[in-house]
């Protein structure tokens, strides 16, 4: 692995610990990743909890960081329901999440609303994670990279202007909240082939962006994974909502990355 992609290990609440819980949560993933010092951790709670979130981990010193799970691509504007990068930006967050699988299923995302998203995200001066992966109706007609080269080069040109300040997350979305994960080689020669399409951008671009596995990463098979060469980190979904199983997958990064993991 590149020294320059320090692992980062995301957890995205989804709709869940949106009201009082969510800063006794992150609270208790902070104290239970103190130690992973090589590592970078993120908490993504829904819009209502962001704030109240950020403000709690500042006033304990704490160095987890906050990240949003969507937002408008416009600056303002009449958007009932919708939030700007800049408020985002304003209740705390680091990070957005942009495109991730269930948006795109659920809510019909483009490749083109991603990448404007992608686009909205950066001129904030926040950090995307931008999602791609396959259905299982297209891993099974041997889709999966056709589809993951469409999905990013999308959004290549875009990340390639601040290489490294973005992220890449593979989801493959038969994996994800089925239980079902990708195995660990399987993972790789996708993450494999993503490294090689953000070098075709540009070598810089592929040294210094990581490239984080997403479906059903969980304490048992946590450690499989990020021991692959070109998995930088992990989007964990379900298992995010304890912070012991949390702290858990990041302690498996934490020590790969202080053995010197190879790649």
């Amino acid at each position: 692995m590149d020294p320059l992609r320090r692992p980062l290990i995301a957890g995205n609440w989804k709709m869940h610990a949106g009201g009082a819980d969510s800063c006794d949560l992150a609270l208790a993933v902070a104290e239970a990743t103190r130690s992973c010092g090589a590592t970078d951790v993120l908490v993504a709670p829904p819009f209502t909890a962001l704030a109240a979130v950020s403000h709690r981990l500042s006033e304990a010193g704490a160095a987890l960081m906050v990240g949003a799970q969507n937002l408008h691509p416009e600056p303002k504007g009449a958007f009932t329901g919708e939030v700007a990068a800049g408020m985002l930006r304003e209740a705390g967050a680091d990070w957005v999440i942009v495109g991730h699988s269930e948006r795109r299923q659920l809510f019909g995302e483009t490749d083109e609303l991603v990448a404007r998203k992608t686009k909205a995200v950066l001129a904030a001066g926040l950090r995307p994670i931008v999602c791609v992966g396959e259905t299982l109706a297209q891993r099974e007609a041997g889709e999966t990279l056709s589809v993951v080269e469409r999905q990013l080069g999308a959004v290549l040109p875009i990340l390639a202007e601040r290489p490294g300040v973005g992220a890449i997350a593979y989801e493959p979305v038969w994996a994800i909240g089925t239980g079902r994960v990708a195995k660990p080689e399987d993972a790789q020669h996708v993450h494999g082939a993503i490294r090689g399409m953000l070098a075709e951008k540009s070598r810089e671009l592929a040294q210094s962006t990581r490239v984080l596995y997403g479906g059903s990463v969980k304490p048992d098979n946590a450690e499989g994974l990020l021991r692959q060469p070109d998995i930088d980190g992990a989007l964990v979904g379900g298992a995010s909502l304890d912070a012991a199983g949390f702290a858990a997958i990041a302690q498996a990064a934490e020590k790969l990355a202080s053995a010197g993991k190879p790649g």
